[in-house]
């Protein structure tokens, strides 16, 4: 790393840790664009084989609209804690695998020639991630820098960004980027909840899909992170994201997100849709949708409203704050949809009596010890006859109460069998210790009040209709929705 950038690195990571970074402000940015009438077919994979401590938590159009309608199955591997998609980049194409972010905009890979810095990664890093998930620009022969006069230069340099290189600077990002501009783009800074920090240069180059290319396709060619090891595909509204850039802006993408239990199983993939063919009339038909919350302070982001949460099937909905189901005059509050992060988080006092009901309607002991080890709060010894784990997933609904989300439009969604309570490791003794996967949302007057994060879409269509502006639910079987698109190899 030159001493220059590792200089700025630096005082941005000091910048950083004495300061408190909002996780949806730290994400955000601006503008949906651009359009298509094709689609995509994308696969994902759970990654992490085991549950991680809990974490209470970054265009220019396509000149010609997309015309072929393309189907693009990639081959994707497990690393930890997400959904991973594939990117294949660059002349020739280096794959590299990402975390897919409908939190962000930003798509950025871990890139460099010898080495990729992660500071602060040890605990997150997997040991499958090798050298083959770092993007070379010097091995591609149709990479190059973006220039100052690009308008995902000034995406990037957001001013609401107050750890960005010309943010710290004090220049001026509308002065910076004129049409006549023949200087590279500056050197950026993006950064993510719990003080995460990536810094490198926007990049152009190829994304090349199996049945056409997109080119100069424009991502961060990240050099130096703090606590972000793995890259991340940016699935938001904005200019940078990836289905921004696709063409996909006006129309939409749905995925449906196979369960934990299948993180080990290389036959099998989550399907994720992008384009007209994710909101079919046959396919939404049967979908429950909520609209779409939109705030000029976050327009980037997909936000809905929560008017109640059921616990049980005989028992009064639990009324959520106004918070939830709104924005304030500042844009704050609403629940972003995020499938970067992996718990629903919920605020306070409202998340502490929903413990209560639960803690209510439970009878097992309270496994204490695995509460304090997690961090997670609600976690109980539950009897598992012959420790058969498969069995007692069958009849989870009768060991625990069911929770039923209800969404703004009378939308419900009853959330799959194991998507509340999971177990902790493998049963023994006869028992088996589950817990609750929900976390208190911290800092919730700023930015949302709640998020719906990937554990709880597990099992779920998810439809992002961006050109009704609404997102529908569904709870099915993803593993069939996946053999129904051939991402099913036989389990």
């Amino acid at each position: 790393m030159e001493t220059k950038t590792y200089v700025l690195f630096l005082f941005l990571l000091i910048t950083i840790l004495l300061n408190t970074i909002n996780k949806t402000q730290a994400r955000l940015h601006k503008n949906p664009s651009s359009s298509s009438s094709s689609f995509l077919v994308l696969t994902l994979t759970k990654s992490s084989v085991s549950l991680p401590t809990p974490k209470s938590q970054a265009q220019e159009r396509i000149k010609k609209p997309l015309s072929s309608v393309d189907v693009v199955m990639e081959p994707l591997r497990e690393v930890r804690d997400g959904y991973l998609i594939t990117l294949n980049i660059g002349t020739p194409p280096q794959a590299v695998q990402v975390y897919m972010d409908t939190g962000s905009d930003l798509t950025w890979v871990p890139c460099g020639n010898l080495s990729f810095d992660c500071i602060d990664c040890n605990d997150l890093k997997s040991n499958n991630l090798k050298s083959s998930s770092i993007f070379s620009p010097l091995h591609s022969s149709s990479s190059f820098r973006a220039s100052c006069a690009s308008s995902f230069c000034a995406e990037i340099h957001s001013s609401d960004n107050p750890f960005d290189p010309c943010a710290i600077a004090g220049c001026s990002v509308s002065m910076l980027l004129k049409s006549t501009c023949i200087r590279p783009c500056p050197s950026f800074a993006y950064t993510y909840g719990e003080g995460g920090l990536v810094s490198g240069i926007l990049t152009r180059d190829i994304l090349k899909a199996r049945t056409r290319d997109v080119p100069r396709f424009s991502f961060g060619c990240v050099t130096s992170t703090y606590h972000e090891p793995i890259g991340i595909a940016g699935f938001g509204r904005g200019l940078l994201s990836l289905p921004s850039q696709l063409g996909f802006l006006e129309k939409g993408f749905s995925h449906c997100f196979l369960p934990f239990k299948f993180v080990n199983n290389p036959n099998i993939s989550s399907p994720l849709i992008l384009g007209a063919s994710a909101l079919s009339i046959n396919l939404t038909d049967s979908l429950q949708f909520t609209p779409m919350l939109n705030t000029p302070v976050y327009p980037n982001s997909y936000y809905i409203g929560l008017e109640s949460i059921t616990i049980g099937t005989n028992i009064t909905p639990t009324q959520v704050p106004l918070t939830l189901r709104q924005f304030d005059s500042q844009g704050n509050g609403g629940m972003l949809v995020d499938s970067g992060t992996t718990y629903t988080h919920l605020p306070n006092p409202f998340y502490s009596q929903l413990l209560t009901i639960l803690q209510s309607t439970i009878t097992y002991p309270r496994a204490t010890e695995t509460e304090s080890r997690t961090g997670f709060d609600l976690c109980y010894k539950v009897p598992c006859p012959n420790n058969n784990l498969t069995s007692l997933e069958n009849d989870v609904m009768m060991v625990f109460p069911s929770i039923t989300f209800n969404f703004l439009n009378n939308a419900t969604l009853l959330l799959p069998q194991g998507n509340s309570f999971y177990a902790m490791s493998a049963p023994s003794d006869g028992s088996v210790v589950q817990c609750l996967l929900f976390q208190n949302m911290e800092d919730g007057n700023y930015g949302p009040a709640g998020v719906f994060g990937s554990f709880q879409q597990q099992n779920v269509k998810v439809v992002y209709d961006l050109e009704k502006e609404r997102i529908g639910f569904q709870a099915m079987d993803c593993v069939l929705e996946a053999a129904s698109h051939g991402l099913n190899q036989g389990s």
